[in-house]
This record gives C-alpha cells, sequence and structure tokens, in this order.
C-alpha cells in the first residue's frame, strides 16, 4: 500500500528496495564491470584483423654515450592458455628514472591497436603485472614502449603465443 506521502511502508517497502538492489547488482554484472571483465587484453575481433603491413624496425645492435632503459617481456616466456599472466619489466640506467606514464603497448594488426588503457592501471615505474590477461588462440604480435627522464627510449616487438 502507498501512502499519500508517495513512501512505501512494511514488507512492501522492503521487497521494493530488495528488487531495485537485486536490478542493481544485475545491471553492474551485465555491464562488463564485474571483476575479472578488466582483464581482456585482445578481443577477439581485433585478433580477426589482418597482419601489419609495416611491422616495426627494431635494431638489433645499437650503440650509444648513454643507455636506453631496458625492457623485459617476463611473462609469458612460451605458449600459454588464456587467461594468463603478462608481465614487462623495467630498467632505467644513468641516474634516471621511468616514465610510468610513458608506457605504449600496440596490437601489430592492419589497422593497429593501442591497448595501452587496458595495461594501464596495472603499469607502475619498474613494470607492468597484469594477472589473468585474456586473448584468443593465436599468435600475437605486440610492440611495448617506455621512456626514462632523460628521453631515451626503448621499444621491443614480442609474440605472445596463446594455445587452447
Amino acid at each position: 500500500m502507498v501512502p499519500p506521502t508517495g513512501r512505501l511502508i512494511g514488507v512492501e517497502g522492503f521487497v521494493m528496495r530488495s528488487m531495485v538492489l537485486g536490478g542493481c547488482v544485475l545491471a553492474l554484472a551485465l555491464s562488463g564491470h564485474a571483476a575479472g571483465a578488466d582483464n581482456v587484453l585482445i578481443k577477439p575481433e581485433e585478433a580477426a584483423l589482418p597482419p601489419s603491413t609495416n611491422a616495426p624496425k627494431v635494431p638489433l645492435t645499437t650503440r650509444a654515450i648513454t643507455r636506453r632503459p631496458d625492457l623485459t617481456l617476463v611473462s609469458p616466456k612460451k605458449a600459454v592458455t588464456s587467461p594468463f599472466d603478462l608481465q614487462f619489466k623495467f630498467q632505467a640506467h644513468g641516474g634516471s628514472s621511468i616514465k610510468a606514464d610513458s608506457f605504449h603497448l600496440i596490437y601489430l594488426k592492419n589497422p593497429t591497436v593501442d591497448l595501452t588503457a587496458r595495461v594501464r592501471p596495472y603499469v607502475t615505474a619498474s613494470d607492468v603485472e597484469m594477472a589473468g590477461a585474456e586473448a584468443p588462440p593465436g599468435q600475437h604480435m605486440i610492440e611495448a614502449k617506455i621512456s626514462d627522464s632523460d628521453g631515451r627510449e626503448s621499444s621491443g616487438v614480442f609474440v605472445l603465443n596463446v594455445i587452447k
């Protein structure tokens, strides 16, 4: 029963509040903001794109007076099933420090897909640690970039081999 004030009373009010709360929880779960839904690294429709025609040319050896930061893919090192742990390590040299906000991760497809926003919450000044990263089966070529406080940039191309 609804009194003239428009407020529900008694059992009916409790049931109505429970229904509204349940609806909110269901809407949140269906919207993809539930726990674990934010770990998609590569979407199936992105994996279906054609390979990049402009694969970056990474020099095999470089010589310089100052050293660029080290950028190493720690995990995965071999073929993995999805979900998997994605981990990069960074190391600055010569008294400089890593600029965490300079990290970029690009999926080398045509057109390229910027994955940076998906990994940004997992980036620190020393590494990227994304537990439970999801990607469809296949070989996925990605390019990672990082800069230090002196403006020196390192990049590397890595292949993630995801099996069923």
